[in-house]
Formats: structure tokens, C-alpha cells, sequence
């Protein structure tokens, strides 16, 4: 995966002990890794004649949820005012991930793999998150 090379807490109690602001960070670095990868392999699937329009608006769809995703972790990192530049974010994301060769590379089945293993982790790092800001949820 592209994004092996990143470091984040293995296992949930390692993710509840960073701070609100760095998990926030890792979030978006972890989003914005995968918007090249993501590109790339709708392009790539665009040109499968043989794929049903159901999976080429799929991967569009999971492009576009990421995008927004991101979206809007940004502006709850504004509002929370966390001091977090995006534009740092990116610049660290691009640095030391060979994202586009090694997603080009990787097949369609290890691509998926790699996508929902960071997917799982993004969708953990929120609920932590979360719970840290909206703490009447119970969590």
C-alpha cells in the first residue's frame, strides 16, 4: 500500500492517546493520499469496456465521498481551530509516497485492499475524534 509508509497508531487505545489536533492531521493525510490513487484508478477503470456503468459510478462516487470527507474534516479543524495548514498537509503527503507508480502498479484487488484498510482507519480516527469533541454522545 502507498501508504504503509505513514505512521499511525496500531490498535484503538494507541488512536485514543494522541491528541485532538494530530489525529486530525493524520485524518486529512490520510485523505489526501488517496486523492491521486483514487484519480488514477478511475481513469483506469474508464477504460474497461467490459465494467458494468453500476462499478464506474461506484468509483466515482467513493472519489467524490473522499473529497468531501476531506471537505469537511477542514472546516471542523476551522471551527475547532486547530493549527493545522492544509497546505502543509499536502506538501507532507507528497514527500517520500511514490503514490501514483505504486498505485499504477498495484492490482485492482490490492488497490481495494489498500483503500479499505485506510478507510477502516480514517473511519476510527473520526469516531475518536468525535467522542472528543461531542463527549454527550456516550461513546
Amino acid at each position: 500500500c502507498h501508504t504503509s509508509g505513514m505512521l499511525t497508531p496500531n490498535g484503538k487505545e494507541y488512536a485514543q492517546k494522541i491528541p485532538r489536533e494530530e489525529l486530525t492531521h493524520l485524518i486529512l493525510k490520510l485523505l489526501q493520499a488517496w486523492k491521486e490513487p483514487l484519480s488514477h484508478f478511475n481513469q483506469h477503470i474508464e477504460h474497461h469496456q467490459e465494467l458494468p456503468d453500476d462499478s464506474l459510478s461506484k468509483a466515482k462516487q467513493i472519489s467524490n465521498m473522499v473529497h468531501e470527507l476531506k471537505t469537511g474534516v477542514e472546516k471542523v479543524t476551522e471551527k475547532a481551530r486547530f493549527p493545522i495548514s492544509i497546505f502543509n498537509i499536502c506538501c507532507m503527503c507528497s514527500t517520500g509516497l511514490s503514490i501514483s507508480n505504486e498505485a499504477n502498479m498495484m492490482s485492482d484487488s490490492d488497490f481495494i485492499h489498500c483503500f479499505r484498510r485506510d478507510s477502516n482507519k480514517v473511519q476510527s480516527y473520526l469516531k475518536i475524534l468525535k467522542c472528543r469533541i461531542m463527549p454527550e454522545n456516550s461513546c
